[in-house]
């Protein structure tokens, strides 16, 4: 993300997330499933104790261990699987423009991302 587009951004600031720059990278070798994903992500400041940001997946399949975190996805598609755990059902989620999520700390996830996937998220500062 370069600086001169969130260099407004504050109180009162706007960023244009659909367009916003980032800068995609590699996965890790041992998290990547199938294909070859790239991810970035941009954290865009923080508001009471929360963290909040952008972050992207191009289309391929891999693994995660998730945060506590709170997303609203904004473009593309997915399939995530989440595997039963403490205390919680193990699921299967579609999601799309629109999709309003919330994830545990520790959960194992699959990300089937069938086109590139962006989201606005929310995780607690830290």
């Amino acid at each position: 993300m370069s600086a001169d587009q969130t260099q407004d951004f504050g109180p009162g600031g706007v960023v244009s997330v659909p367009g916003l720059a980032l800068e995609l990278e590699d996965l890790p070798a041992e998290e990547v499933v199938a294909g070859a994903p790239q991810a970035a992500a941009a954290e865009l400041g923080s508001l009471g104790g929360v963290d909040y940001g952008v972050w992207e997946m191009t289309a391929g399949t891999a693994t995660d261990v998730e945060a506590d975190e709170v997303f609203v996805v904004l473009s593309g598609s997915a399939t995530v699987t989440i595997a039963e755990a403490g205390g919680h059902a193990g699921r299967v989620l579609e999601l799309g423009p629109g999709s309003l999520v919330h994830l545990w700390a520790g959960e194992e996830s699959v990300w089937e991302v069938h086109s590139p996937l962006r989201k606005v998220y929310f995780t607690p500062a830290g």
